[in-house]
C-alpha cells in the first residue's frame, strides 16, 4: 500500500497512475476529498499515510524538508520514503539527516509532468538514486516502473542536479522570459519561432514557485544561469560592432 503526501498537479498525477496498481491514500492539508476519490485514491490523515508500505512526498522544495521532520515520528519502521523533486542532492542529504535510520530512503526525479504524460507513461524518463534501500526492494521498483514503460536513468544526486541545471532550469528560465517579453503566435512565423513558443508551453502551466525553488535549490543553476546571461550579452555586443 501506497501513501501520498500533497495532492497538487503532480500529486494527483502520482496518486491517479498508482491508483490502477495499489490502494492509494493520500494525505493533503486542504480538502480536496471529491478530487482525490474520484482518481480511485483514498483520503487519509497523516499518519494513515506514514504507516503504509511507502510514502510519497510530493510537495514543493521549499516546503520538503519541515515535512521530513513532521513525519519522522509517524513513520513506521522500514518505510520506503520517496521524494519527487526536481532538484535531489539538498532533499537527499535532508531525508538521510532528518529520518530515523530504520526508514529506507529513495531519491526521484520524474521527468514528466502533468501535462505531457496525462496520457501514457511509455518512454518518458524517470531519474532514480539508491539513497538507503537494500537491493531487492529497489529492484523490484525498477522492474515496476519499466512495466510501466519508464525509462530509467540512475546516478548521484549531484550529477542529476548539474545536468538538470542545464535541461530544466535553463529551459524554464528561457520559458518564463519568452513570457515576460510577450511572445505570441504570429502570422509571419517560422519553424524556428514555432520551437520557441513550444519551450513557453512547456512552463505556462507550472508555478512560479516551482520554477522559484528549481533556481534556489540546485546548487548549479545560478552558474548556470549566469554563464546564459553572458553569452546572451556577449552576442549582443557582437551585434553593435
Amino acid at each position: 500500500m501506497i501513501g501520498i503526501i500533497g495532492f497538487g498537479r503532480f500529486g494527483e498525477l502520482t496518486a491517479r497512475y498508482l491508483a490502477e496498481d495499489f490502494d492509494v491514500f493520500v494525505f493533503n492539508r486542504t480538502d480536496k476529498s471529491s478530487e482525490i476519490k474520484k482518481i480511485g485514491a483514498k483520503v487519509a490523515s497523516l499518519s494513515t499515510v506514514c504507516h503504509q508500505n511507502i510514502v510519497i512526498l510530493c510537495v514543493p522544495i521549499s516546503t520538503l524538508k519541515e515535512v521530513i521532520k513532521e513525519i519522522g515520528l509517524h513513520l513506521k519502521k522500514d518505510v520506503l520514503v520517496v521524494d519527487v523533486c526536481s532538484v535531489k542532492a539538498y532533499p537527499s542529504r535532508w531525508m538521510k539527516d532528518l529520518l530515523p535510520e530504520t526508514v529506507s530512503i529513495l531519491a526521484t526525479h520524474p521527468m514528466f509532468g502533468p501535462d505531457s504524460a496525462s496520457d501514457s507513461l511509455k518512454g518518458r524518463k524517470i531519474f532514480l538514486s539508491r539513497i538507503r534501500v537494500k537491493k531487492k526492494r529497489y529492484q523490484k521498483i525498477k522492474s515496476y516502473l519499466s512495466s510501466k514503460g519508464l525509462i530509467i536513468i540512475e546516478s548521484t544526486p549531484e550529477n542529476h542536479d548539474e545536468q538538470i541545471a542545464i535541461s530544466l532550469a535553463l529551459t524554464h528560465l528561457i520559458g518564463r522570459t519568452l513570457s515576460e517579453f510577450g511572445a505570441a503566435e504570429l502570422n509571419m512565423d517560422t519553424e524556428g519561432y514555432k520551437r520557441l513558443l513550444h519551450i513557453l508551453d512547456v512552463v505556462e502551466h507550472d508555478t512560479w514557485q516551482l520554477f522559484h525553488d528549481m533556481h534556489r535549490y540546485n546548487p548549479y543553476a545560478k552558474k548556470k544561469r549566469i554563464a546564459f546571461m553572458k553569452a546572451m550579452k556577449k552576442i549582443s555586443a557582437r551585434l553593435e560592432q
